[in-house]
């Protein structure tokens, strides 16, 4: 390839929590190989609150996706009096191809040809090779091998920020057990688990693990349903941490023992911080979107059924999470304190 000039880049991957914690080590990659690069990245609200001062990310830029084409010419025109060196396109849907497209840059790199959905690879300039589909994490940092940028180590620095250690330290003051986190819920239903075994597992957790279970999540309606079901059902009551915002999150999964979680943002989260996180999945494929490289022997795969040898692939299975019963959750963390729960922490 040719070399690449980096001085300036922008980072065009807007949506999920999941794959800005997968954008992370690229970005680290980066700035390891070239610490006065100014990175530009263009994310939408949410996920922004995620890496919003981060010490690697010099600028976001907030694209408002709900607003229609307002959103888009407001980013265009955001866009327009900026120039980059390099643009790396991390996402394969039409709103990135045309956000691409706004960038001022000689070098807008993709995906191939195979994995650009919705023609994205017409947006970019230069696209990585083809390969076989494999993890998230290993498909984005397919770019840093384009770019002749040492990957290793896998890096995140996801936090907690010194600014954030005053509220952590409040937060888990009060608390006299070791703390565990659940995922009470996700953006899609069909990934969400069953909320009365997770009262259940609540009660298990604080009477035979010595545990203090803490519900997280956010404050969509299915989130508060999960919520109310749990906290009705079970024995002892688990503290709720609902709507506390991502960086708020941070600060409790990076304090926790060990985490619960269905497939969804928090669950890389955890990972990033090298918290042991107990994985429930069944909708999404595991081998794309399971823990990355760590933890997944506390992972259920509700995926495929016993013994199946599944491809990896993008296809998702529906009325799988049902599947998982609460004592396959209690073997994997009675796994957690075998293996890990006298481990240190870092």
């Amino acid at each position: 390839m040719t070399p690449v000039k980096m001085d300036r880049v922008c980072i065009v991957m807007m949506s999920a929590v999941g794959d800005a914690v997968h954008v992370l080590p690229v970005l680290t990659a980066l700035k390891r190989h070239h610490p006065a690069m100014h990175v530009t990245w263009v994310l939408q609200p949410g996920p922004a609150t995620l890496v919003r001062g981060h010490p690697l990310v010099d600028d976001i830029i907030l694209f408002d996706r709900s607003a229609g084409v307002k959103g888009f010419l407001d980013i265009r025109r955001e866009l327009s009096t900026r120039r980059f060196d390099l643009v790396i396109n991390l996402q394969v849907y039409i709103k990135a191809g045309i956000i691409t497209s706004f960038v001022n840059a000689p070098v807008k790199l993709g995906f191939d040809r195979a994995r650009a959905r919705d023609f994205n690879w017409l947006f970019t300039t230069h696209r990585i090779p083809p390969h076989a589909m494999q993890h998230v994490q290993d498909q984005y940092l397919e770019f840093t091998d384009w770019l002749g940028v040492p990957k290793e180590p896998v890096e995140w620095g996801l936090g907690p920020w010194e600014s954030e250690r005053a509220w952590q330290h409040e937060f888990f003051a009060p608390i006299e057990r070791p703390v565990v986190p659940i995922v009470v819920a996700t953006s899609k239903a069909e990934k969400d688990w069953l909320p009365e075994r997770w009262a259940e597992v609540c009660d298990v957790l604080y009477a035979d693990f010595g545990l203090q279970p803490v519900l997280v999540g956010g404050r969509s309606s299915r989130e508060e349903t999960a919520e109310q079901v749990i906290r009705a059902r079970a024995t002892h009551k688990p503290i709720s941490a609902l709507g506390s915002g991502l960086r708020k999150l941070v600060s409790i999964f990076d304090g926790a023992a060990l985490v619960l979680s269905p497939d969804t943002g928090p669950l890389h989260i955890s990972v990033a911080l090298n918290r042991p996180v107990v994985s429930l999945i069944g909708y999404s494929n595991p081998k794309r979107v399971g823990p990355y490289g760590k933890f997944r022997d506390l992972m259920i795969d509700a995926y495929g059924d016993p013994g199946e040898d599944y491809p990896i692939s993008m296809e998702n299975r529906t009325g799988r999470l049902p599947l998982i019963t609460v004592q396959q959750v209690l073997d994997k963390v009675e796994r957690w304190r075998t293996n890990y729960a006298n481990a240190p922490i870092r």
